[in-house]
């Protein structure tokens, strides 16, 4: 089973080692495994609970508690009936939403859900109604819809369904869905789930792929390309199983975290750790098997080549995984607790990634000896076919003529650097957030054409009752307002007078039904409009409500884009100062990232605009393309820069780098298009935002190896020669 040794004594010991370090991440993976499964139940998608303490939304959602216990703990569920309105009609669907709450709770398909057991269930699905909140229905104005309200509790929706496989907010509106549909078809209506809770559910629904679809997919694609790169039917799996692992650890380190409340997890966030830690592992992986192959031409022994191999690739994969970890970290000074939570969550899986890699997978290519690389065998003494492949030709034509190069390659970034000012980044709308058209999103569409875009889910406005008279004819005035409602004290009876506003500590709380559509742009950007109407008559007044949340949202994204960015790329230049012994080289290597960086937001702007179809990006976009780009994009600089400063040791600066390219420019454009295919694995999902990040990770990175790892740095460090070590005695050594 292994190749033979010149001494197998000599290498009973350090195989005996490798076979320790397997079982014990076999018993690492036994535990963390079942852990990883149940991410999914440990994620928080409640975006009003990313915003800081101090923010206004923040500040009015505390005031309005006040007002009732539930009053932060409800969203509403929509149900629009479009078709032929009449007075028959209208009181059937009022009797429709008096008595769904008594239904049970069943599937898509009509069947009773099941406990953990897989015993069917009786539970009506008013135990996540919010108990004693009206439920109404009533026509529109146009007499051609009918719009159902149903006050869901968000702490109970957002709790696991008795099966402990997934929050019960997706299933409630399938069960919601599934009793409209029949009402409707009875009926000759046509109906729509829709409202902030019909929308959430069919994020949670698209975050749910992600345990299966994005995983699967994520690793047959990584699969594919290592089975090419490599051209061996076995080889491939060594890497994959240890990535693998990898993603499983982390996955068990969040989920701990997570669920003692220590870090905070999203959809989102899970969905990115995939894909990171799948891409970044073998990313690891495919310099080490690269630089151990090499080492197998020089050594008789595969454990001395392994041990050489080793120690040439742990300064640069840890030098590359610390840059990506303190990246991600810096997103802890975001004020989005979102955006903190995905930090340690992605820097625990870069830091289990280079763990994993360094250690499991070393052990695993000593046990299975030489024979792995079958067909094409690593012997002893045989010529290592990179010196003379391709890449040493473009190594040699960089070197021949770098002005031209170099110059080239800058002006292809900067046309497209140029195009970044282009990108739409001010925000999208829940309907514009998803790639496919949800049911949530038609509902949405529909219910615009018959009701205000505002109903139920109000803009509420908290203010002291003496002023409650001048702030609702100023708000009156508002073109984009449609009512406001003071809140009432008691409940409305038809044929008696209304009941009085509520009054709590001298206050009022005021609902503002906007025009448009709660999440819309049109809608947000009113929210600083009504903040400055209401400042004008007190500074008290606080505007808050879903709109607020998604205002504030926006305006902290771009506070953590202007202080994060700054702060990652003077923490990278110093690590590259450190690592290279060189100020200039770190200074021209964050250059190249940078400008690669802006590139590729000229190339979304083009993609997302006129062959996507996108209707804009989210004002995050920037901040996390860049957290990825830059952090990541260093890495393969890193890996070519350590080994230039490797060989200029023994053969000078300009030589050094020829080498340098030659044999790594297979392995890292290999690592670059695995990166580049785990982050284009996110279009699957149907999002926006995850989809327009997948195209820009992936092409960024695509163009840093292609173009700016491959031709530019080249071609730059042949132009300055020694001097590019500058300040260290390396500039002297050499040409």
């Amino acid at each position: 089973m292994f190749s033979k040794e010149s001494s197998k004594t000599k290498g009973r010991k350090p195989l005996w080692l490798a076979i320790v370090v397997v079982i014990v991440w076999m018993s690492i993976s036994g535990f963390t495994g079942p852990l990883f499964g149940k991410l999914s139940t440990v994620q928080e998608n409640n975006n009003s609970s990313f915003l800081p303490a101090e923010s206004e939304a923040t500040r009015a959602a505390n005031a309005i508690a006040k007002f009732s216990d539930t009053a932060n703990d409800q969203i509403p569920a929509l149900v629009l009936f479009t078709g032929d309105v009449n007075v028959d009609t209208i009181a059937s669907a009022q009797a429709f939403a008096q008595t769904l709450g008594s239904k049970l709770l069943v599937h898509s398909d009509g069947k009773l859900i099941t406990g953990a057991d897989g015993e069917e269930l009786s539970i009506p699905i008013s135990k996540y109604f919010i108990e004693g909140a009206p439920i109404v229905a009533f026509p529109s104005e146009d007499g051609k819809a009918i719009l159902a309200s149903f006050p869901i509790s968000v702490q109970i929706a957002t709790e696991l369904l008795p099966d402990g496989k997934e929050p019960a907010l997706p299933g409630l509106i399938d069960a919601i869905r599934y009793y409209a549909t029949d009402y409707a078809k009875a009926n000759g209506l046509v109906t729509h789930t829709t409202g902030f809770a019909g929308i959430l559910a069919d994020l949670f629904g698209a975050f749910g792929s992600i345990d299966s679809a994005l995983l699967l997919t994520t690793a047959g694609v990584v699969a594919i390309i290592l089975i090419i790169v490599y051209r061996s039917p076995i080889l491939w799996i060594l890497p994959l199983m240890s990535a693998g692992l990898a993603l499983t650890l982390s996955g068990g380190v969040v989920y701990i975290l997570a669920k003692n409340n220590v870090i905070t997890l999203d959809g989102q966030s899970q969905g990115i750790l995939s894909v990171l830690v799948l891409g970044a592992a073998t990313d690891y992986a495919l310099l080490l098997i690269a630089r151990y192959r090499e080492e197998l031409h020089i050594h008789e022994s595969r454990f001395d080549a392994m041990k050489v191999a080793w120690r040439g690739v742990v300064e640069p994969i840890l030098a590359s995984g610390s840059t990506v970890i303190i990246g991600l970290l810096v997103l802890l000074l975001s004020q989005l607790n979102n955006n903190r939570g995905l930090g340690p969550v992605g820097a625990i899986g870069i830091a289990c990634s280079m763990i994993t890699i360094l250690t499991l997978l070393p052990a695993l290519l000593v046990i299975f000896g030489r024979w792995i690389f079958w067909p094409k065998v690593a012997r002893f003494g045989d010529a290592d076919e990179k010196l003379t492949g391709s890449w040493a030709k473009v190594a040699a034509a960089t070197a021949r003529h770098p002005r031209k190069y170099w110059i080239g390659a800058t002006a292809v970034l900067i046309v497209l650097a140029g195009l970044s000012s282009t990108l739409n980044a001010t925000g999208l709308s829940t309907i514009d957030s998803f790639t496919k058209r949800t049911d949530s999103v038609v509902g949405q569409e529909e219910l615009l054409k018959h009701f205000p875009g505002g109903q139920g889910q109000p803009t509420q406005i908290v203010l002291k009752a003496e002023l409650a008279e001048q702030a609702i004819a100023t708000l009156q005035e508002n073109s984009g307002v449609d009512s406001v409602v003071p809140l009432s004290d008691g409940q409305f009876a038809e044929g008696q007078p209304l009941p009085p506003a509520k009054i709590v500590d001298g206050n009022m709380l005021l609902n503002v039904t906007l025009k448009s559509a709660p999440d819309s742009k049109e809608a947000i950007a009113m929210i600083p409009g009504l903040r400055a109407e209401m400042e004008k008559i007190d500074s008290t007044i606080l505007v808050g409500g879903s709109t607020s949340v998604s205002y504030d949202i926006n305006q902290a994204s771009k506070h953590d884009r202007n202080l994060i960015i700054p702060i990652v790329l003077v923490l990278i230049a110093i690590i590259l100062g450190l690592l290279l012994r060189s100020i200039y080289a770190a200074v021209l290597l964050l250059g190249t990232v940078v400008i690669s960086f802006f590139a590729t937001l000229g190339a979304c702007a083009v993609v997302f605009n006129h062959i996507f179809g996108f209707a804009g990006a989210d004002p995050s976009f920037p901040l996390f393309a860049f957290i990825f780009l830059v952090a990541l994009g260093i890495d393969y600089n890193i890996f070519l820069m350590t080994r230039v400063r490797e060989e200029s040791q023994k053969m000078g600066t300009r030589a050094g780098m020829t080498k340098a390219l030659t044999v790594t420019g297979g392995v890292i454009t290999s690592a670059g298009i695995v990166l580049a295919a785990t982050f284009a694995v996110l279009g699957i999902l149907p999002l926006v935002f995850l989809a327009e990040l997948g195209f820009a990770v992936g092409f960024g990175v695509l163009l840093d190896t292609m173009l700016v790892r491959s031709i530019l740095v080249p071609a730059l460090v042949h132009e300055i020669g020694p001097k590019v070590w500058w300040p260290s005695k390396l500039q002297h050594h050499g040409k």
